[in-house]
């Protein structure tokens, strides 16, 4: 451990990433709306998975939005689109090609991370592998998924 007084954050820090105050649409729905959802799930998720998910999204046979808290209707469904923009943005950063290897924790301290927004966190990609932060240590760490299973129970 580094002597060092480590100033970790509990909560991250506003950071808007790049948000602007603009005139209230008078409409949220359309075109423009479409067009950022499909930008959304296609950057993150490439074109063909990201059709795939869109279209299962709060199916019967599908699965439930990650973002909603609409009530499934039981028995009429949208054909095409059984979502809104931010269900769609959602999809895209659970589904995102983006991975973060144990390596992205050996380069990124505990400190480093808890000043990072939540987008950025979001936006780093996907867990590869169990991690764990040992006491005292600075930086997490991969441990095998027998050992985490047995260190979680």
């Amino acid at each position: 451990m580094s002597d060092k007084k480590q100033n970790i954050q509990a909560q991250p820090p506003e950071n808007l990433t790049g948000i602007k105050l603009i005139e209230v649409p008078k409409k949220s729905v359309g075109t423009k709306a479409i067009q950022s959802a499909l930008n959304h799930v296609f950057t993150e998720t490439g074109v063909v998975k990201g059709i795939q998910l869109l279209k299962n999204i709060n199916q019967l046979d599908g699965f439930d939005c990650p973002g909603c808290v609409w009530p499934d209707p039981d028995q009429k469904r949208a054909f095409l689109a059984e979502y809104c923009e931010n269900g769609a943005k959602a999809i895209a950063e659970e589904a995102t090609t983006n991975r973060v290897s144990p390596l992205f924790f050996a380069t990124h301290t505990v400190q480093e991370l808890s000043e990072w927004s939540d987008y950025e966190i979001g936006k780093s990609g996907r867990i590869t592998h169990p991690m764990i932060l040992r006491e005292g240590a600075t930086n997490y760490e991969e441990i095998s998924m027998e050992r985490s299973i047995l260190y979680y129970w």
